[in-house]
């Protein structure tokens, strides 16, 4: 597979962790949702692997997940690029631009999508639900 090749699919947003390093990862990613059938075809073309864990994500449906060493650049639909203090809800909407590179490691070897563009139609921004802070002299 090479990077020349790219989709646009549409797609619903969820865990995304464009400014903040994901705890598990150490890197920035998101998971783009709920893709069509034909957005899975192509995908699966470029040699990516489609996730979908109807048992305990029902809501996501067929996903994969895109990673970065960098944070991930996102847009509205006006162009503006979104800042970086506002995080992207689970359940936004948007349009991806995403290519595959091919990797190895050890005697393991795959493609994985890289996102180029990610344009946000529908913004759920995320909101602390307000839990309760802690300081150091609280914890227990």
């Amino acid at each position: 597979m090479t990077e020349d090749l790219k989709v646009k699919i549409k797609c619903d947003i969820y865990w995304a962790q464009t400014h903040k390093l994901n705890e598990m990862s150490g890197k920035y990613q998101l998971n783009l949702c709920n893709l069509s059938d034909s957005a899975v075809e192509a995908l699966e073309s470029m040699g990516i692997t489609i996730a979908e864990d109807s048992e305990k994500r029902p809501e996501m449906g067929k996903y994969i997940t895109c990673k970065s060493n960098n944070p991930m650049r996102s847009h509205n639909s006006d162009g503006m690029e979104i800042p970086a203090d506002v995080i992207i809800g689970n359940g936004s909407v948007g349009k991806a631009l995403v290519s595959s590179y091919e990797w190895k490691y050890k005697n393991k070897k795959g493609n994985s999508p890289s996102l180029k563009r990610l344009v946000v139609t529908d913004l759920v921004e995320y909101v602390n639900a307000g839990g309760v802070e802690l300081d150091d002299e609280d914890v227990l």
